[in-house]
């Protein structure tokens, strides 16, 4: 141990990575390589299918696509580095201060853009629902663009103020006790006073939490209460059925981070706890567009057109002399 902290001292920094053993290590790097692969194939899909079919340019699609970058990004920035460290030994996963910099930040845009994306996305489909008629008009293209600018830039914002106030610090430890570097395995590399970052950190989180909640709440409250009032049933169900695909993606990332949160405040499971931190980036990506594949009746059609496509110019060039 005390030669693995020295390496980390001389180097910069070391990850304490997964408690695995010999046995469980395989088992568990297939699992996250076949996650990896599916989140990069499902999610790079989903994008091209988007984009390539005009009748799902629609500001719900587009801000599909986002989402999917967005699970495309927080999968790539922390999966391959961590399938490189199950193969290594502790001494050898060693990452640059630097490195840890960027992971961290990008670690904690792509939580935030999460939330705020799909606040949008309730936005969008409270807009769609509540005052379909001026829908065209208040969607409108450049709209659009000033959410997903506003998505983006908040998460950007609040975040290089969080990790500011972690790389002011001296550092006085090299072991980042995580399998990852987050904000929390920053400030924890120093022995300075951590008071302003807890404060702020603690306010990112409540002012995140809050808006995303409570943006949920009142747009499907509202929501329900126009659904219960109309009058057409197959409209009615259509409304429920797209809300309830992004009210399940929603409450799937809402839970995987709380239960990171609550094992932070047990010690005694930070086994349970790195792992549960791991599925964060994992399971949300691997899963959305599952969700929204199966949901939506219009992707779903584009998908079949695209396959019958792609079956028909293979018999062509087949039977072609």
């Amino acid at each position: 141990m005390c030669r693995v902290l020295l390496m980390c001292l001389m180097f910069s920094s070391c990850l304490e990575g997964l408690p695995l053993s010999d046995r469980s290590r395989m088992p568990v790097f297939t699992f996250f390589l076949v996650s990896y692969v599916f989140i990069m194939v499902a999610n790079v899909g989903n994008i091209v299918l988007i984009l390539s079919e005009r009748s799902l340019h629609q500001p719900l699609y587009l801000l599909l696509c986002n989402l999917s970058i967005n699970d495309i990004i927080g999968g790539t920035h922390i999966i391959p580095r961590l399938l490189s460290d199950m193969l290594r030994s502790p001494s050898e996963r060693i990452i640059s201060y630097p490195e840890c910099v960027t992971q961290a930040f990008v670690t904690h845009v792509f939580a935030t853009a999460s939330h705020t994306v799909l606040m949008i996305m309730a936005f969008d489909r409270y807009v769609a629902i509540c005052d379909p008629l001026r829908y065209s008009s208040i969607m409108s293209r450049k709209m659009l663009l000033k959410l997903m600018a506003f998505a983006w830039g908040v998460a950007i914002v609040l975040v290089s103020v969080l990790i500011g106030l972690s790389v002011r610090l001296t550092r006085c430890r090299a072991l980042i006790t995580n399998p990852y570097c987050d904000n929390a395995s920053l400030f924890k590399l120093s022995c300075e006073s951590t008071l302003i970052n807890n404060i702020y950190g603690l306010l990112f989180t409540v002012l995140l939490l809050s808006a995303s909640i409570g943006a949920m709440l009142l747009t499907y409250s509202r929501i329900t209460m126009v659904c219960l009032s109309g009058r057409s049933s197959s409209l009615n169900r259509r409304a429920l059925q797209t809300c309830s695909t992004h009210l399940l993606v929603y409450l799937l990332l809402l839970l995987s981070g709380v239960l990171v949160i609550v094992l932070h405040r047990f010690p005694q499971l930070a086994h349970y706890r790195k792992m549960a931190a791991i599925l964060l980036f994992t399971v949300p990506g691997s899963v959305n567009p599952i969700i929204y594949g199966v949901q939506s009746r219009e992707i779903r059609k584009s998908s079949k057109s695209h396959g019958f496509c792609h079956k028909k110019s293979i018999t062509l060039i087949t039977l072609t002399p």
